[in-house]
């Protein structure tokens, strides 16, 4: 693990239809943010989705065909209320924990106006062949794009 790694800034946008009766995002849009930020950052999954933007990371451009990167666990604490806004919310974004066929994101999401952080998080993800649904290694290639952005976890 690096001691100081590097962090992705992810902007993501808010939806005024996220809200809840509450008038902050809802619980459940924090997930979908969450996702933004991890393709945002790490790029949609070899073979989805049409072409675009180079993500900052292109994990998962790289794997092998038929490999699918499924959430293995997600884990959220909510800190503050994130409330709408209409301009993006900040998202850093590093990796937590590197093992043999999985790894974990760490998120801290922060109010765009008053960077004020509303919710630490952390996803593990696990690499599967989509044909026979065993779990596959992280290439080596992987692990070096991920080594820069190895980092402690947001849930000491």
């Amino acid at each position: 693990m690096i001691e100081n790694p590097q962090v992705i800034h992810c902007p993501v946008g808010m939806r005024w239809g996220d809200m809840d009766a509450y008038g902050h995002v809802n619980n459940v849009e924090i997930l979908r943010i969450l996702e933004e930020a991890r393709i945002h950052a790490f790029g949609p999954p070899g073979g989805t989705g049409g072409p675009g933007r180079e993500p900052v990371v292109a994990l998962f451009n790289n794997v092998p065909a038929g490999t699918q990167a499924l959430v293995a666990e997600h884990r959220v604490k909510y800190l503050s209320p994130l409330t709408y806004r209409n301009i993006p919310a900040d998202i850093a974004v590093w990796i937590s924990a590197l093992k043999a066929a999985s790894l974990t994101i760490a998120y801290v999401i922060r109010d765009p106006v008053t960077s004020v952080a509303c919710a630490k998080a952390e996803t593990t993800l696990a690499f599967v062949d989509g044909g026979t649904g065993r779990l596959m290694r992280i290439a080596p290639e992987q692990k070096e794009l991920i080594l820069p952005y190895l980092g402690a976890s947001v849930f000491p």
